[in-house]
């Protein structure tokens, strides 16, 4: 009987570690941050030679791994944008953003093709998170206070047309007073909505460069995605991932800061396939996560 006892209880061990072997070990959040199913794929449209059209787009997108796409655009591109809606769901791609360019030819902070993106996603029935970028000329010659009331005033209006959809607003950084972390929490602190987020751009952010840890601290409270680049501080603008002499040290920080939003990779170059383009950030960020383990 004692023998029995003992097989018995040999056998019941022997599940329970088959059982615990046989789950897949956890994900860290470092390694969640990185993930394919994380990575936002942004400024692949303008830059494309390629012109792909939407259904190209989206089976590119589908064949690299990517399951959401930022959308930015050039008003040429404005009449397919509820093809590209319909075909980014049919391959199960997120639309996470659309960019809006406002500079001082929008009279209240809206131009009529940034009032046809927001029916386009109110007629399909889509909330996005709309990045919002704004050109010096908006607040050239104003005081600083100034500056902070009147791209306050533009953001609760383009929030206010944006929740028509459902959709949020982020300030995108495009370098310039608007672009600096303190003025934009500045600009949400004086904004009359509490959900107003931040798109921090590696390859707008070079004056942020040797002070990252310090900006990431004081955007993390509405930190929504951070977009990656390779980053030459007095060189080219644009840089692949893993070609720079900054973003290494810069991802790491990222890493460490605990961030949990999405990762955009960008195919912002001239002239090239943006495929190849997402491909070899796609391979320098992981070469950098690789060695930061």
């Amino acid at each position: 009987m004692i023998s029995l006892l003992m097989l018995i209880t040999l056998l019941s061990f022997v599940m329970i570690l088959a059982a615990c072997a046989s789950d897949p070990p956890p994900t860290s959040d470092k390694n969640r941050l990185f993930a394919m199913d994380n990575l936002v794929a942004w400024c692949i449209i303008p830059h494309d030679n390629q012109d792909r059209t939407p259904l190209q787009r989206a089976g590119m997108l589908h064949e690299l791994g990517f399951t959401k796409m930022g959308y930015d655009w050039r008003e040429r591109h404005l009449p397919d944008f509820p093809d590209e809606i319909r075909t980014l769901q049919k391959f199960d791609i997120e639309l996470t953003s659309v960019w809006l360019w406002i500079d001082d030819r929008a009279s209240g902070g809206l131009l009529p093709e940034h009032n046809r993106i927001f029916d386009v996603l109110e007629d399909a029935g889509v909330s996005t998170s709309i990045w919002i970028g704004l050109h010096e000329n908006v607040y050239a010659g104003l005081e600083d206070a100034q500056k902070v009331a009147k791209v306050a005033g533009i953001v609760d209006r383009v929030h206010e047309r944006a929740r028509e959809s459902g959709s949020t607003v982020a300030l995108y950084n495009h370098g310039g007073w608007a672009g600096i972390p303190e003025n934009q929490v500045r600009i949400i602190r004086a904004s009359k909505y509490d959900d107003i987020g931040i798109v921090f751009n590696f390859h707008h952010g070079h004056d942020q460069t040797d002070r990252f840890g310090e900006a990431l601290e004081i955007m993390m409270p509405w930190l929504e995605t951070v977009n990656l680049n390779g980053m030459e501080k007095d060189g080219a603008h644009i840089v692949d991932i893993g070609k720079g002499d900054y973003e290494k040290q810069m991802i790491k920080t990222l890493l460490d800061s605990g961030f949990s939003g999405t990762i955009g990779i960008i195919g912002h170059t001239e002239g090239e396939d943006v495929r190849d383009v997402l491909l070899r950030n796609l391979d320098g960020l992981q070469n950098i996560v690789d060695e930061l383990k």
